[in-house]
């Protein structure tokens, strides 16, 4: 019982993943789920942490003032608008998180619903999308996040106007990405001896798409997911920074907070720019070391480089992609006899 718990626990996304790692690897890994795991907190108990709203200008003492260097009532300052840094870079992060949420949860329908179409189906069908997913391609993130919040907005953001001019825009060109993922692997897994017997047996194709092809095709999504995200919180600052954000009454946005900064930065006035930009920093740095790292680990080649460090004993005996074929188990390889060996390229050495 012991063991079967040790099993499900190491086989968890996280774990299964620092288990995995080794050396620089992981401690890139464990640095950019720190600055991530932060990230998500502070976004959740933003309320309890942040002293002041993010549009407060005044307590039960007076007005904030404008340009307060950092004190004890304010430990970071105020901006030129008066508002308390602290509580608007707090703020700032359920803003950046509600970006990311929206608009990759919408790539990821979208890409997977037409990836799961074109791959299984093939046909004019696959080559029109194919077609239009390349096209789509040529068009800028940050141009398309401009137009998109001219046109819900008037470039005058509310907070979900902000979100979703950014989180569309981003929704649009990152489509692509997870077309093509998912119609390669469905191109592939379509071709299996499974599939083929459920066609057989009379299964529909909207069984056969949904039950057995999309939830073997769908491993490579969190690298992706990852990945994009760090570039949703660039595109929603960019947009506040260029003045076609989310108002400040509206809610807390770091891109704006910079804008509103420049002219503060030549005057040695440093606290109203230094924070909004370490935090967009440290975000992005986090959530690209995630996501980098993950990509490293499904690098096939990534086998030999583990083998080394389990023969020192340093890592435990895991396959690259969790539930994958050649999984190890408590006893070897899942589905092999104990004592089978492969090289990198999973091709059986005999002892």
């Amino acid at each position: 019982m012991a063991s079967q718990k040790r099993s499900i626990w190491s086989r968890l996304p996280v774990v299964h993943q620092l288990r995995q790692s080794v050396g620089l690897q992981r401690g890139m890994l464990v640095t950019g789920l720190i600055l991530t795991g932060l990230f998500i907190l502070v976004a959740i108990f933003a309320p309890l942490i942040a002293p002041y709203g993010f549009a407060q200008l005044k307590d039960a003492h007076g007005q904030f003032g404008s340009q307060q260097p950092p004190s004890a009532a304010h430990i970071w300052g105020t901006t030129v608008g008066g508002y308390d840094v602290f509580s608007r870079v707090i703020w700032g992060t359920q803003t950046a998180i509600l970006v990311i949420i929206v608009a990759v949860i919408l790539s990821i329908f979208a890409g997977v619903v037409l990836g799961l179409i074109s791959g299984y189906f093939g046909g004019w069908v696959d080559r029109v999308l194919v077609v239009i997913a390349d096209a789509i391609y040529a068009f800028p993130s940050l141009l398309l996040a401009i137009v998109m919040a001219i046109v819900i907005s008037g470039g005058q953001s509310s907070l979900w106007g902000g979100i979703l001019a950014a989180a569309i825009s981003i929704t649009v060109v990152y489509i692509p990405q997870y077309f093509r993922v998912i119609r390669s692997e469905v191109v592939r897994i379509k071709a299996e001896a499974y599939v083929e017997s459920a066609k057989v047996v009379g299964a529909s194709n909207g069984r056969i798409m949904f039950r057995h092809v999309l939830r073997n095709s769908t491993r490579t999504l969190p690298l992706i997911f990852t990945l994009n995200s760090s570039e949703a919180i660039l595109t929603l600052a960019a947009l506040g920074f260029l003045g076609f954000g989310i108002e400040p009454t509206a809610a807390a946005e770091w891109g704006y907070d910079l804008n509103k900064a420049l002219s503060d930065v030549t005057s040695g006035i440093w606290w109203t720019s230094i924070y909004p930009g370490l935090a967009i920093v440290l975000v992005v740095l986090g959530i690209t070391l995630v996501g980098e790292s993950l990509n490293d680990l499904a690098d096939p080649r990534l086998r030999g480089r583990r083998r080394a460090a389990e023969a020192s004993g340093l890592v435990a005996e895991t396959s690259v992609v969790p539930g994958g074929p050649l999984e190890a188990g408590p006893g070897g390889i899942d589905g092999l006899e104990g004592g089978e060996s492969f090289d990198e390229h999973g091709i059986e050495v005999k002892p």
